[in-house]
């Protein structure tokens, strides 16, 4: 049989009071329309039909073409919306689940639930569901007494008795495909609002007779739909702890859950432990036996086994094995740092390839530089890279030896083993094993203070 999704992203979002369209807003790293278009795809569905009004444009920037798009000009309801998707399904046989952009929560296993059961009962339209403690607000769903849907109505046209109801309609559905859109067309806009709504839909097949189903999950967190700021919240901590669960299932030492942010798209092997108040981003990937924190943060990094990064901050950069970074380094995008380097305590790393062994333990700024082997990098060592115009590459090779306080300015080349004095300021390359000295050579003025102090007096 086959299987359609359509997802419904045409809302502005008024109530998230922000220039960001709404289903774009991120839950854990992702777009909240992504995560339901990435769970839709395990379904095995024929194509995914995303709905689209306000902030059409950047909707497909985001998301990509892992969607085909459809505009809803006006927002006219849910009813409305599902029936621009008229043209690419009207006819078709299969089964069409329909929901909200706005559900970063739902997971695939239980639209697979929702899918099974309505398909083997053959419904017409079958209602996800779910147990609320608070059901104030929602449509109530009434069953039968052998458990079939009696009716589903909205809570402001529910009676005292169904509204102690706790069982509510979450939005979304699944519909034999060429029956949703024969009910459709009968589907009117005679209310306060002037809208189509899709739950009509329901209401219509089951006067013709039609079985209508409901699938009640477990979790009713799963359904929520995030319609502000708060909610946005509620579901980035839910999200959250889904995600810290998974790792430490798979084997990730998490020492506080509660204060570590983990975006859906990290991934993070086995015995790695991530210290309390780090947050790993984007298509961060952490190897095995590493100690992450804490207070450190990896954005879009790929860090390999065995490190040791601590109360740091890295970006955009790729991190070999047994490396020491932290505590209060700075990683900046476009840097390669090689096995066996130790990166201290303030020191910032930009457009870097820094070899493997290398070391620059403290108070060191190393920006468009090719850093060799077992390179030692003094305290305050600087590759003075920028004239105010343009950026210079600063190239030092094996086996250097650079004092503290020393200023490379680029573009100048270290040759190997060469050993560059403290205090020195480096504007000409250096030949391979010399040691190049750039500064003003020491005088000392003998009993200077005692003339100094009488001529003051």
């Amino acid at each position: 049989m086959d299987r359609f999704a359509i997802i419904l992203a045409a809302g502005k979002g008024t109530r998230m009071k922000s220039k960001v369209y709404k289903v774009l807003h991120p839950v854990c790293g992702k777009a909240m329309v992504q995560h339901v278009i990435d769970e839709v795809s395990k379904l095995q569905v024929q194509s995914i039909y995303t709905i689209i009004g306000y902030g059409a444009e950047e909707v497909k920037a985001q998301v990509g073409d892992v969607t085909n798009y459809i505009l809803q000009e006006e927002q006219l309801g849910t009813g409305h919306a599902v029936m621009q998707a008229q043209g690419e399904l009207a006819g078709k046989q299969g089964t069409t689940i329909v929901l909200c952009g706005d559900t970063p929560l739902l997971t695939s296993e239980t639209l697979q639930a929702l899918m099974k059961q309505h398909e083997e009962e053959n419904a017409a339209v079958t209602v996800l569901t779910a147990k609320a403690d608070d059901p104030a607000g929602y449509g109530r769903v009434l069953r039968n007494q052998d458990g079939s849907v009696k009716k589903i109505v909205e809570h402001k046209d529910a009676t005292e008795d169904e509204r102690t109801v706790q069982e509510i309609n979450t939005g979304t559905y699944c519909f034999d495909n060429a029956l949703l859109f024969h009910a459709l067309s009968q589907v009117s806009n005679d209310n306060a609002q002037g809208e189509y709504y899709l739950p009509d839909c329901i209401e219509i097949l089951k006067q013709e007779g039609h079985k209508v189903s409901a699938y009640q999950t477990e979790d009713f967190n799963e359904t929520m739909g995030v319609n502000d700021r708060v909610a946005l919240s509620q579901a980035e901590a839910i999200m959250r702890e889904r995600i810290n669960r998974t790792h430490m299932l798979n084997g990730v030492s998490i020492i506080d859950p509660a204060n570590t942010y983990i975006d859906a798209t990290v991934k993070i092997g086995q015995d790695t432990v991530i210290q309390p108040g780090s947050i790993l981003r984007g298509n961060t990937q952490v190897g095995e036996d590493c100690i992450i924190g804490p207070h450190t943060e990896i954005t879009n990094c790929k860090v390999g086994d065995r490190n040791h990064i601590r109360q740091s901050v890295l970006s955009e950069s790729e991190v070999g094995n047994e490396v020491q970074i932290g505590p209060f380094a700075h990683i900046r995008p476009e840097s390669m740092i090689h096995d066996k380097v130790k990166v201290g305590n303030f020191v910032e790393i930009k457009k870097t390839v820094f070899g493997e062994g290398s070391k620059a333990s403290h108070l060191s700024y190393i920006g468009d530089a090719e850093v060799g082997k077992d390179v030692n990098l003094g305290c305050g060592s600087i590759t003075v890279n920028y004239d105010g115009k343009r950026k210079y590459l600063t190239k030092i090779d094996d086996h250097v030896f650079v004092g503290c306080n020393s200023n490379l300015v680029a573009p100048v080349t270290i040759g190997k083993g060469a050993y560059i004095a403290a205090g020195s300021t480096i504007t000409d390359d250096v030949p391979g094993d010399a040691l190049s000295i750039a500064r003003a050579r020491q005088v000392n003025k003998e009993n200077y203070v005692s003339k100094l102090n009488m001529n003051n007096e």
